[in-house]
């Protein structure tokens, strides 16, 4: 099967679950696609049992075709930029002091939290795991996303400083936590037990500043350019080739190129938009990245649904993985109730207002794909297992009850 022949097959399954979850299911968008995937990938599941010869077809595809290079080397800068775009930098800036301490100390802490938790749990039950793949793990399930989420905290009528939070802590802790887990995954791949501090933390800044110095650098740019002509056609052509080659470049200089889309996304969207597109290019370059935004996150929502049909489902990593669902739960609460007590002048939330911002921390398809980009051995089945229950959890438990959780806590 070639790319093409991929990329038609995701493609008609998107547009076919949608139309059924729009027409009969009414899920909120990426979650009725996931749904709808997840009982596609059961079914492919059970022909296990009662068609093996087409079960062991479909699996042998899956594992050779490079979801987490198509995620993470792709899909990621066009996710991270069109929701950049669309998001209001006046609304980012007015809640900053939680969003970055949330994006930057919440990543860092919670992958320590988890990792250490992880590991004692995992050791508890038998199973034989070095703390560099906890702290791996911890990385790459600690960012949140908003995709999922964002629309049903609207409807729900949550305050913006909330979903304001909720957004700017998400845009920017994928930057972060991808970056603490590229900086985990060279000490794993160098064959180093221990973790240097002086080479991670250089290459934290390295990858964190050098990303967000190249992102507004590649906005600044882009601004000129926009602002040197009138034509739409044109200006969308230009927004697209800087990201495509933006996010290229951001690798190829070991920047972070999470940071440098969401700053150039948020910089395009925000800074003299008025004066860099007139009103009809606006028009035409926000209904280009929504179009963008909704077709690749249905094709992210169904690709990592199919992640099951590969998992390895031996009964002591089931427990680990239910398990880990937990101890996500207990690092988000501890990240978002430690400073709001230690400095409440800092960070201003009422309870209810920081029940929906730990409810609201939705693990996504960034996990999926940095787990799978792990280098093959027995502990990354274990991670595979243990991320893909944290996702399944996020998306279809705390996705479908966080409208209800929102609302009712914001009457209180």
């Amino acid at each position: 099967m070639n790319a093409y022949h991929l990329l038609i097959i995701l493609i008609s399954l998107s547009a076919g679950f949608s139309y059924i979850n729009h027409r009969f299911i009414k899920m909120p968008f990426v979650i009725g696609l996931f749904f709808l995937s997840s009982i596609l990938s059961l079914v492919i599941l059970s022909t296990k049992w009662w068609d093996l010869v087409h079960y062991v077809e479909i699996k042998d595809t899956l594992e050779h075709i490079d979801i987490s290079s198509f995620i993470l080397d792709i899909m990621l800068g066009f996710l991270l930029f069109a929701g950049a775009l669309h998001t209001s930098w006046a609304n980012i800036k007015s809640q900053l002091r939680p969003i970055s301490l949330f994006a930057i100390g919440g990543v860092l802490s919670s992958t320590i939290i988890i990792a250490g938790l992880f590991y004692g749990v995992c050791h508890l039950l038998g199973i034989n795991i070095d703390l560099l793949h906890c702290l791996i793990f911890g990385a790459l399930i600690s960012p949140t996303d908003p995709i999922a989420v964002l629309g049903i905290l609207t409807k729900a009528g949550v305050s913006k400083k909330i979903e304001s939070t909720i957004v700017g802590e998400s845009l920017f802790n994928d930057g972060v936590g991808v970056v603490v887990f590229i900086a985990l995954l060279e000490t794993l791949k160098l064959g180093k037990s221990e973790i240097d501090f002086g080479h991670f933390g250089m290459l934290f800044l390295q990858e964190a500043v050098g990303g967000m110095a190249f992102g507004l650098l590649l906005g600044f740019a882009l601004h000129k350019l926009l602002k040197s002509i009138d034509d739409y056609e044109t200006e969308v052509l230009l927004t697209v080739a800087f990201v495509m080659s933006g996010y290229a470049i951001s690798s190829l200089l070991h920047l972070s190129g999470a940071l440098a889309m969401v700053i150039m996304g948020l910089l395009v969207g925000n800074y003299k938009k008025e004066k860099a597109m007139s009103d009809r290019t606006q028009e035409y370059v926000t209904k280009f990245w929504e179009l963008v935004d909704v077709v690749l996150n249905a094709i992210l929502f169904i690709s990592i649904a199919f992640v099951m049909v590969v998992i390895d489902f031996e009964s002591i990593y089931i427990l680990v993985a239910i398990l880990s669902i937990f101890i996500v739960l207990l690092a988000r609460i501890i990240i978002v109730y430690f400073p709001k007590l230690v400095f409440p002048r800092f960070i201003k939330f009422t309870n209810s207002e920081a029940k929906i911002i730990v409810w609201g921390g939705l693990r996504g398809g960034l996990s999926i794909a940095l787990v799978l980009s792990i280098p093959d051995s027995e502990n990354k089945l274990i991670l595979i297992g243990a991320t893909y229950a944290c996702v399944v959890f996020s998306i279809l438990v705390q996705g479908l009850s966080i409208g209800k959780v929102a609302e009712k806590l914001s009457k209180k």
